[in-house]
């Protein structure tokens, strides 16, 4: 448990910083808010029993600094990561904390280990990319179903959403991704990140039941692509998503997710099959659960009670797979999280 220690939160008052910043409190840290709007962080606070709210903006590094004062470790929360997650990796440096966020950006997440690795491997500092629903779980089962198999040919992990209402956030940072690849579409093949023109294959997968056979669109590349390769030898990722969640989330008019029960969750359900292949032996991984965004917070805070308690296995950027047992710490998720490891 957290034994009162702070967390900065960036990010706070978003969509999942308020999952995290509730988390958090349920864990036993104290989380000081932050973010770039005073008002909204004020507001927070205010309905929060006056938590500590600490305004920063990613252009001015002292409000930063003031941001993590006295925190033992920040979850950066805040998207586009493109533009928040270097500078407040630089606070976190600064501070000597560990960073820790949430981003399913693809190339925010590239960023992070092409320009972290070696000074934080230099620094002893930990830093955790991808901490969430898309990146983070992801790994931690493709990893979990691993087991002792040092390499694999294929991984695959497929989504079966049944609806996905994105906040704004997500839209947002999907703006800055399309920018960023001039129209193309990326994908994880041979070893490398490759970016094409053509359209995403459709198929069917073959989820576990309840749930069944299920239409996706193959190539629907996530954080994953990231995440895996930087620390298992699997030349071939490959993820999907369900066609319906899909539709979703490319149709400008449909609604931010709303709450449906008492923890703010909305019906949204899910369903991550991970498959890895090897010669004609496969193994698989599966999570059920509900809610993408708030079950990013258990996933989040979690990695940060872990780091903070020394239970890690190596330092500097890595991502969840890699500095945690994944199978113990998808374990430690009930009742966030139902899980069938079958390696």
């Amino acid at each position: 448990m957290g034994t009162g220690q702070t967390v900065a939160v960036y990010g706070a008052y978003g969509h999942t910083g308020r999952f995290v910043v509730a988390q958090l409190r349920e864990r036993g840290f104290v989380p000081v808010l932050s973010g770039r709007d005073a008002g909204k962080l004020a507001a927070l606070a205010s309905a929060s029993s006056g938590l500590d709210a600490r305004p920063a903006a990613v252009g001015d590094p002292a409000s930063l600094d003031r941001a993590l004062a006295g925190a033992a470790a920040v979850i950066n929360c805040a998207g586009p990561f493109a533009t928040t997650a270097a500078p407040v990796i630089e606070a976190a440096l600064r501070a000597g904390i560990p960073y820790v966020d949430v981003a399913a950006e693809i190339e925010a997440n590239l960023d992070t280990f092409t320009h972290f690795t070696d000074r934080a491997r230099a620094a002893g500092a930990v830093i955790v990319p991808a901490m969430a629903f898309y990146g983070g779980l992801g790994d931690l089962l493709v990893t979990a179903a691993m087991g002792d198999w040092t390499a694999a040919d294929e991984a695959h992990v497929a989504y079966g959403l049944n609806s996905w209402h994105p906040t704004p956030g997500t839209r947002v940072a999907g703006a800055v991704s399309r920018q960023r690849r001039d129209g193309r579409r990326v994908r994880y093949a041979n070893g490398r990140l490759e970016y094409v023109h053509d359209a995403m294959p459709a198929l069917t997968w073959p989820f576990p039941d309840p749930m069944g056979p299920r239409d996706v669109l193959g190539e629907f590349t996530m954080a994953d692509v990231v995440t895996v390769p930087s620390h298992l030898a699997v030349p071939e990722v490959r993820t999907y998503m369900t066609v319906e969640a899909a539709r979703d989330l490319t149709a400008p008019d449909t609604p931010a997710p709303t709450a449906a029960d008492e923890h703010g969750r909305s019906a949204q359900t899910f369903l991550v099959d991970a498959v890895v292949r090897r010669g004609g032996a496969e193994r698989r991984a599966v999570a059920r659960g509900r809610d993408i965004y708030a079950v990013t917070a258990p996933l989040a805070v979690e990695a940060v009670d872990r780091i903070l308690t020394g239970r890690t296995r190596t330092a500097g950027v890595a991502s969840a797979g890699e500095i945690f047992d994944a199978a113990d710490f998808l374990r430690a998720l009930s009742p966030h999280l139902s899980v069938d490891l079958r390696p």
